[in-house]
């Protein structure tokens, strides 16, 4: 029923990696999650277990107008995926262009997995702002934007507070109080890293959800092709992931139970 829009105001942060981290522990708490790559670097699939080779998927497909579930993969991960697709930046600029006219192309089937009560959806938005993370974020329970531990974050924090990155103006305000920050790549060995997460904590406070430390072993997991979780559950990151997702599932509805058939309803959902 609900959707996590996962973004963040530049690349380079690691936002896929969490991504399929937090897809996979939320899957691990019991839930049922529905993955959805927007992100026209199609890199999502790699980390949850498609094939390097493989690139089906439905945004980058918008001009034939696929039925998106048919584009709908379960991944070795176990986790269902409507991958991006395999485009180039001509094809990526031309299916923007075909979102920002018909928005309820990534609107209508979100829409229809949300319906299903006991899911949540979560979605891999392109850096920045984006035509997808506009269309997305109106529907969304939560945004997560990541950043990294680095003194760059800093300068970042007032469109972080503000809610600026998700839209201008009236829109980017009303979607304000339900933004929340990860922060990424914690060096627990670098004074800099530790000092400027700490500044991020204190300026953020309650909207600051959770903090992932840098490690080997999330690098390890995509050259493996698999969340940091079923790589390394044992690792520190891995454990900061699940700490993040149980922080996340704190700030959304608990999963609805799926009315029962009735012959004096048929209409009801079996």
């Amino acid at each position: 029923m609900p959707l996590l829009c996962v973004a963040s105001p530049k690349g380079g942060v690691g936002k896929t990696s969490i991504v399929a981290g937090l897809a996979d522990a939320l899957k691990r708490a019991g839930r049922t999650v529905v993955a959805i790559d927007s992100d026209p670097q199609n890199a999502l699939r790699l980390h949850l277990g498609l094939p390097i080779t493989d690139g089906a998927g439905y945004l980058a497909r918008l001009p034939d107008r696929p039925d998106w579930r048919a584009c709908l993969r379960r991944t070795p991960a176990g986790i269902d995926l409507l991958p991006h697709g395999e485009t180039d930046m001509r094809g990526a600029l031309a299916s923007a262009a075909m979102l920002e006219r018909e928005p309820d192309l990534l609107a209508g089937p979100v829409r229809a997995m949300l319906a299903d009560p006991a899911t949540i959806v979560v979605a891999d938005t392109p850096p920045g702002a984006s035509v997808a993370l506009s269309i997305l974020q109106p529907q969304a329970a939560l945004v997560l934007a990541v950043l990294l531990a680095d003194a760059a974050s800093t300068a970042l924090l007032p469109d972080i507070e503000s809610g600026r990155f998700l839209g201008q103006g009236t829109l980017g305000t009303l979607n304000g109080p339900k933004l929340l920050v990860a922060l990424n790549q914690v060096d627990r060995g670098s004074r800099l890293s530790i000092a400027a997460a700490e500044g991020v904590a204190a300026h953020l406070g309650p909207r600051l959800a959770g903090a992932v430390c840098r490690d080997d072993a999330v690098a390890e997991a995509l050259a493996c092709q698999q969340p940091i979780g079923a790589h390394a559950p044992g690792s520190q990151p891995a454990r900061d992931i699940a700490d993040l997702a149980a922080a996340l599932l704190r700030h959304l509805p608990p999963p609805a139970v799926a009315p029962v058939a009735s012959p004096l309803f048929p209409w009801m959902r079996q």
